[in-house]
């Protein structure tokens, strides 16, 4: 052994009879196997924050509920499938969603994960979140579920992206400052709605009651209505938030009128209630009904009064859609403006 080698030899001694090399250990992030047959749950309980519960391929009827921040739960692809319990004991299956992502009101649940599965079949949403910050939902397919396809309220800086939403009772995918009571609009803090199929839903984007958000790059065809952005009378208004490079294509479907809203068909991209917003670079082409929402893109003067103020619809290709491309159901005085859209009719005229 060379002076050297000992020298080193004893400094590292001397190091850890000091203390100094005993540090805490590190905590690393561990991977929990799901097999068919088993519980979810159980995994999910039992993770760290960081962790990752990886579910296996299989049919798993069964339903989940996140509450652990930093938690990734990730299926295999579409062989990864989530589907009712027969009798469902636990309280995100009791209420009819697949998986539930629960902060409280008092904490936000941070830094959550869902990806690579599929959710089908529940009688109220697929994925529902309630007080989240951070949520990230990739490669999620939530179809025939009985109300929403993916669901949100209280939450902030969520991205949905590349995810299928197909064939659910109300929304493909819906956002909310809350989903029952009657409040202002929230900031979303830079919430993401990006590059997801969204087909044969009542609507295919729903964005009520929130502000600072985009939808991009969205393929959103065959549902009764392509993208809603909705308020109401309260304060702060919706908006402030931008709808782009989405193609919003043949929403012809027809779905029956609510005690909200009339009968949808034929309706590209709606506004209602809505201020400073920017609708930009979308392909709308093909809608077309005789809903009073129908049209291309539309701004429609809302039930309770709410108006559309200073909004910006710009450089969009609206074509086919009736009974116009673009509508306009406010006063010139709401400050509205309509510039660069490659269009061939108007409701009123003028606007192309």
């Amino acid at each position: 052994m060379t002076k050297r080698h000992i020298s080193l030899l004893v400094c590292a001694t001397a190091l850890v009879g000091s203390g100094v090399a005993a540090a805490a250990p590190v905590s690393v992030p561990a991977t929990h196997l799901v097999h068919p047959g088993e519980s979810i749950q159980k995994a999910v309980d039992a993770a760290q924050p960081g962790d990752t519960v990886l579910v296996m391929p299989g049919t798993y009827h069964q339903s989940v509920k996140i509450t652990t921040p930093g938690l990734t739960l990730r299926g295999t692809g579409r062989s990864t499938v989530l589907k009712p319990a027969t009798k469902a004991t636990d309280d995100c299956g009791k209420r009819g969603n697949g998986i539930c992502v629960a902060g409280t009101k008092s904490k936000r649940l941070v830094g959550v994960t869902v990806s690579h599965l599929i959710l089908t079949g529940y009688s109220r949403a697929g994925l529902v979140s309630v007080g989240a910050d951070g949520l990230t939902v990739r490669h999620v397919t939530s179809d025939r579920n009985g109300v929403w396809g993916f669901a949100e309220e209280r939450s902030e800086h969520s991205t949905y992206e590349r995810d299928i939403a197909r064939d659910n009772g109300d929304a493909g995918i819906f956002l909310a400052n809350t989903i029952t009571a009657e409040q202002g609009a929230a900031d979303s803090k830079e919430t993401l709605v990006a590059h997801n199929l969204l087909a044969g839903n009542r609507i295919g984007v729903t964005v009520r009651r929130l502000r600072n958000l985009t939808v991009a790059a969205n393929e959103v065809t065959g549902n009764c209505a392509g993208v809603f952005v909705v308020g109401d009378e309260n304060k702060p208004k919706a908006g402030a938030l931008t709808v782009r490079d989405n193609r919003v294509l043949r929403n012809n479907k027809y779905c029956a009128k609510t005690d909200r809203l009339p009968f949808l068909q034929g309706s590209g991209i709606v506004l209602t209630g809505a201020e400073k917003s920017e609708v930009t670079g979308n392909l709308v082409t093909g809608n077309s009904g005789t809903s009073p929402l129908s049209g291309g893109i539309v701004l429609f003067k809302s039930f309770v009064g709410a108006t559309n103020d200073d909004n910006r619809i710009t450089g969009n290709s609206v074509t086919g859609n009736a009974p116009a491309d673009l509508v306009n159901q406010e006063s010139t005085k709401r400050g509205n403006t309509f510039e660069r859209n490659s269009c061939r009719a108007s409701r009123p005229a003028g606007l192309c």
